[in-house]
């Protein structure tokens, strides 16, 4: 089996830490020199930072899947230990959300599954790429076959 999706460690994991990690030594730092004596409202930056950052990992980060395999006419995705396997005419609709960042390629299903109605990986991307407004492959590819097994379906 191929495997079609990036992996997600990074923006999973790394990121929410590091994101977390600086605005505590700012904050940290900024009371050490006695902000918050000088300003009783400074924490509210902070605060607000934290809440602005939990809001945007939850809605674009912590639901991608963390592997997706490609096995023909059905794909396998991971998600920490749990395994589905999707069938592609259980597809509904493929799309591709290129000017995020990550850029996200979501399947939205025929009956929810393990994962619910919408799987969401980080598809793999060429190492080079110089037109951002190309199509990705991977997505293209999906949405053929996704097509063709509807067409076999019925």
């Amino acid at each position: 089996m191929n495997v079609i999706s990036t992996s997600t460690f990074f923006f999973k994991k790394a990121f929410p830490i590091l994101w977390v990690g600086i605005i505590a030594a700012a904050s940290v730092t900024a009371i050490a020199a006695g902000a918050l004596s000088k300003a009783p409202f400074f924490l509210i930056g902070p605060v607000f930072m934290l809440v602005v950052g939990f809001v945007v990992f939850r809605k674009f980060v912590w639901d991608l899947a963390d592997e997706v395999k490609d096995g023909g006419s059905f794909l396998v995705v991971r998600r920490g230990d749990c395994e589905e396997r999707v069938q592609l005419s259980d597809v509904m609709n493929v799309s591709m959300t290129q000017f995020t960042n990550p850029p996200r390629l979501s399947l939205r299903l025929r009956k929810p599954g393990r994962f619910g109605d919408e799987i969401v990986f980080i598809p793999k991307m060429p190492a080079l790429r110089f037109n951002r407004f190309a199509r990705n492959e991977i997505a293209e590819d999906l949405i053929r076959r996704v097509d063709s097994a509807r067409q076999e379906r019925r």
